[in-house]
């Protein structure tokens, strides 16, 4: 989306200049040289152009027969340009691409609180299927032909350009976005995303790929709130399932909401009635409420188990534990 598809009936603007140069030329000549009048020389025009074989309105001397000869040929040229080109925008599905960018258009004017996604490979298809699986917005932005495909294939939002772009960053929404997720493989990329994120949206979460172990400090100090390596995960990861495997499967079905219970993390907002209130004072504790496990302060600090008199600030992040009913009931405890 870099470059807005011109409207389809745009290509039709030549073919529509000749048409009527074709019939200035046809009227022009028929009023000069058989001095017919204006709506005789436009009927004789079209008739000729148009090739329906219509008898002659009046008939024609020797200059006005050439006349018609030349009208002919120019004119069939022209309309078969024209139906050429109408055949062609029929062919490569114009009006289908026009109709699908418009529409792609509005619904990323149209999202909010969503996660920009940089990079459609394969940890950008796998965190979009995550994302779906949570019922939470999303955008990708990618340039890469075989990604784009890909994208229109399967139907989902997404800009297409370079993520590091302020102007794409833009068009994905980043101004209304939740977090910013660089899933590209290039760690030089990544930074420069960061930094145009950072840049557009100070307060913005951003969280970063990194390919190298010397990256994750650079695209820290580029702005990047997290910063994970895929190797160091997945190695982190089959050392657990080694060692603690029963651990693993029970985090597995909290985090994907497989058994009655869950964890979710629930942002205190500006303007909600929990800030400034104690645990104890916003209800949290309550047995109608989703056991709390832990308090995360903007500033990374962590309250594990966290006391009644503990105050909530804008900006903290609330772990909790429980039923889909208690953690909705936590949730409007915040509000």
């Amino acid at each position: 989306m870099t470059k807005r598809l011109p409207h389809p009936l745009r290509r039709f603007r030549l073919p529509a200049v000749l048409l009527v140069l074709v019939l200035f030329y046809g009227i022009t000549g028929y009023t000069i040289i058989e001095r017919w009048n204006l709506l005789d020389a436009f009927y004789m025009t079209i008739i000729t152009i148009s090739t329906v074989g219509y008898t002659e309105l009046h008939g024609l001397s020797t200059a006005g027969r050439l006349f018609t000869s030349t009208l002919i040929v120019v004119g069939v040229g022209t309309m078969l340009y024209g139906f050429g080109v109408f055949a062609e925008t029929l062919t490569d599905n114009t009006f289908v691409n026009y109709r699908r960018e418009r529409q792609l258009e509005r619904a990323l004017n149209h999202l909010k609180d969503h996660f920009i996604i940089c990079g459609y490979g394969r940890i950008g298809t796998q965190i979009v299927a995550e994302l779906e699986d949570h019922h939470v917005p999303y955008a990708v932005i990618d340039q890469t032909e075989e990604a784009l495909i890909r994208l229109r294939n399967e139907d989902r939002l997404h800009v297409e350009g370079d993520a590091s772009s302020e102007e794409i960053l833009k068009l994905a929404g980043i101004e209304r976005a939740r977090g910013l997720i660089s899933a590209v493989d290039s760690d030089e990329r990544a930074v420069y995303i960061t930094l145009a994120a950072r840049a557009l949206r100070p307060e913005l979460y951003i969280l970063s790929r990194a390919g190298r172990p010397e990256s994750i400090r650079r695209l820290e100090l580029a702005g990047a709130n997290r910063v994970l390596s895929p190797y160091q995960m997945a190695g982190h990861r089959m050392a657990e399932l080694a060692l603690r495997p029963a651990l693993v499967d029970v985090l597995d079905t909290l985090h994907h909401r497989v058994s009655a219970i869950a964890v979710e993390e629930m942002l205190v907002k500006p303007g909600m009635v929990a800030v400034g209130k104690t645990v104890d004072e916003a209800g949290l504790l309550g047995p109608t409420a989703a056991k709390l496990l832990a308090v995360q302060r903007r500033d990374g600090t962590v309250h594990i188990s966290p006391s009644p008199e503990l105050r909530l600030e804008e900006g903290d992040l609330v772990v909790a534990l429980g039923s889909e009913e208690q953690l909705f009931a936590s949730a409007a405890l915040l509000k």
